[in-house]
């Protein structure tokens, strides 16, 4: 059996982090599957979705480390072409992936203690986000 909803979420622009944890635990749960496998994937090629433990110090840390790797520079092949100012944001994207999947179990999401999901914001500009939240089992 499968399951699909979408999660809607307004960003502020680069470095706004969500937890959605209750939103994709909500949606397995209204999916009525026992076992199996939880995917959320952001829809858009400049943001990102992952697990991490959710707190103010990670929620600053995982951006400004972003920035340090792939700093924001208009030497971006990207800039170059397009002249946006979010080469660093498609690379940073790139980089930690647009999506995870999680077990499901007991019709839960299974997670640590720690473990929350998040969505995090690498675009220069606030948008709409559509997060896409697949539920397969039985």
């Amino acid at each position: 059996m499968t399951h699909q909803e979408s999660i809607q979420l307004n960003t502020t622009g680069h470095g706004d982090m969500h937890d959605i944890t209750a939103d994709v635990a909500t949606i397995v749960q209204r999916s009525g599957i026992q076992t199996g496998i939880v995917h959320v994937f952001n829809i858009g090629s400049t943001a990102v979705v992952g697990m991490i433990e959710y707190e103010a110090g990670l929620e600053k840390d995982l951006p400004a480390s972003l920035d340090r790797l792939i700093p924001p520079s208009r030497e971006y092949g990207h800039e170059m072409a397009w002249h946006d100012g979010n080469g660093h944001s498609h690379l940073q994207a790139t980089m930690m992936g647009p999506s995870l999947t999680a077990p499901v179990s007991g019709a839960k999401l299974v997670r640590g203690t720690w473990q929350q999901v998040f969505h995090l914001e690498c675009d220069v500009k606030p948008r709409k986000r559509e997060i896409m939240v697949t539920v397969q089992g039985e």
